[in-house]
């Protein structure tokens, strides 16, 4: 996690070989801990830009201004940053209120929203079946899974429900939906699937789209979590 910059440079080619003969189409600085500048890593990868042994440059859970700096500094190569992969869901909004939505907005930076249904706490299941809490591993320590926080979150998985019965959707699907519906092209999620039937659940998203006022209403019922 903790890397220098030229190290960026110095992997590459074990990268290239290892992923052959598929190539690297974005390549992302994941996570802002480095024992170098988010400049000087910025700087590393519009090298591997320019030796065309990447084509895109990303980055993960990057603050807003160093966001910023990462996209100033690649510009001056004529480099766009294309992504920034962070925590956002209709339980977790805080992107909305510290300026990482707004400066991804500003400079055309998509948000890769990881965890985008909160680890599945947003569909309701475990609000409507506590005995699964005793099987979800280490999610158990945090906060959102106490007794608390699931009556915090319920109003939430209720119109998230609600909304699935009237679109005929799961309500997986409704949280994705908004998601990626809710802020025009800025939004796309990386939901995960550790069986087939998931992945098929989850491509289900795109064959509906929820109404402005839908959407409204899980933009209103989830403001809380925008703290």
């Amino acid at each position: 996690m903790f890397r220098w910059a030229s190290n960026i440079i110095k992997t590459i080619d074990e990268r290239l070989t290892c992923l052959s003969p598929f190539p690297i189409d974005l390549y992302q600085v994941h996570q802002p801990y480095g024992f170098s500048s988010e400049i000087n890593e910025m700087e590393a990868m519009a090298k591997l830009v320019q030796a065309k042994k990447i084509k895109q440059v990303g980055v993960s859970n990057f603050s807003a201004s160093k966001m910023r700096n990462a996209w100033e500094t690649l510009q001056k190569s004529g480099i766009n940053l294309l992504s920034n992969q962070v925590q956002y869901s209709l339980l977790s909004r805080k992107i909305e209120t510290n300026g990482v939505l707004d400066t991804a907005k500003e400079l055309g930076i998509t948000i890769i929203a990881y965890s985008p249904l909160a680890q599945g706490l947003v569909t309701g299941k475990f609000h409507d079946n506590p005995e699964l809490l005793k099987n979800i591993g280490y999610r158990k320590h945090s906060s959102m899974f106490k007794p608390n926080g699931l009556e915090k979150s319920r109003p939430v998985t209720e119109m998230v429900k609600k909304l699935a019965m009237k679109y005929g959707a799961t309500p997986s699907q409704v949280a994705l939906n908004w998601l990626i519906h809710f802020h025009g092209d800025t939004v796309v999620a990386i939901p995960g699937a550790t069986k087939a039937r998931h992945a098929e659940e989850n491509t289900g998203t795109m064959k509906f789209r929820l109404s402005s006022e839908d959407m409204r209403l899980l933009d209103e019922v989830s403001v809380g979590f925008k703290k």
